[in-house]
């Protein structure tokens, strides 16, 4: 990977819960014509899926007499066989669904992608119990406020069973170590699986989104490898409580997240599953020995809309 090349810090845009009101009003005016759109992949979640949907349509849509801070909200029913997608059409989301079993978290993370409008797209988990529309306002925040910043991704507490600071288990047994050993210029991101998580529609288009469960680590690398880690912000949204799933159902999710992990360490400029250049015929430049000097793009509002 090549341990001389240049490191840039987090970007160090401070944005953490703020006033409410003031705060989502402020980013109304910030955003300046910029279209959000907040993409949700779901599958079997009718327990949750109602009440995130209903939350942003009241609260953050100008169509339900909200703020008007969200254009679009679009869930994507993977395969779900549980009335996930009537209810959230109900409470006011676009549906798209997929066939049972066709795809996966990343497949519906880019089938959102393509099928939504905004010039920055908000990436929810449909499995939240404690969501409040300020995971919304906090990810889209440092976009508008930095012109330097590509992705933000949200950080939080997250108990397990009602116990503090034990959920995470994916990423405290397997993403922070192959962090801490194949990407320490990533080590300061504090839930690097988070599934909340806003970006410019052209840095998604650009570094592409990988397939499965890898994805939100696949995404951060490719993001720091493009725009430099200082592109990179975070948010803080406070307490996330969610389903947790027993431990017999989280193999897959880790084999997914090292399978990803080994792919862009070992072959940093090898097509990669689900990735823009893979679908195209293409690889993107390699950053190893010596390539200290690379240049790193920023993702200026200019060239971060719609082509």
């Amino acid at each position: 990977m090549g341990d001389d090349r240049e490191v840039a810090a987090l970007s160090d845009v401070a944005w953490s819960p703020g006033a409410g009101a003031a705060r989502t009003a402020a980013l109304k005016r910030a955003r300046s014509g910029v279209r959000i759109s907040v993409c949700l992949p779901a599958r079997d979640e009718e327990a949750t899926i109602g009440t995130i949907v209903s939350s942003i349509s009241r609260e953050l849509t100008a169509e339900s007499g909200g703020v008007d801070l969200v254009d679009e909200i679009l869930v994507v029913d993977d395969g779900s066989r549980d009335a996930t997608g009537r209810i959230a059409r109900s409470a006011g989301a676009r549906v798209v669904a997929t066939a049972p079993g066709s795809a996966g978290k990343g497949q519906a993370m880019r089938v959102a992608l393509e099928r939504s409008e905004g010039e920055v797209v908000v990436f929810l988990d449909a499995d939240v119990r404690s969501f409040g529309t300020h995971y919304v306002t906090e990810l889209v925040g440092p976009l508008l406020a930095d012109e330097g910043v590509a992705l933000v991704k949200g950080f939080y507490e997250r108990p397990l069973e009602g116990r503090p600071g034990e959920g995470g288990r994916v990423t405290e047994l397997v993403a922070r170590p192959a962090i801490d050993l194949l990407f320490p210029h990533l080590e300061g991101i504090r839930q690097p699986l988070a599934g909340e998580s806003a970006a410019w529609r052209s840095v998604l288009d650009k570094v592409g989104l990988a397939d499965g469960y890898g994805v939100e680590l696949a995404l951060l690398v490719d993001v720091a490898d493009h725009f430099g880690v200082g592109s990179i912000a975070q948010a803080d949204l406070g307490v996330r409580v969610h389903r947790n799933r027993p431990l017999s159902e989280l193999r897959h999710q880790a084999t997914e997240v090292l399978r990803v992990a080994l792919e862009r360490a070992a072959v940093r400029d090898a097509p990669r599953s689900g990735s823009r250049a893979d679908q195209a015929g293409t690889t993107r430049h390699e950053l190893g020995p010596g390539s200290a000097g690379a240049p790193r793009r920023s993702p200026g509002r200019s060239e971060r809309g719609r082509p």
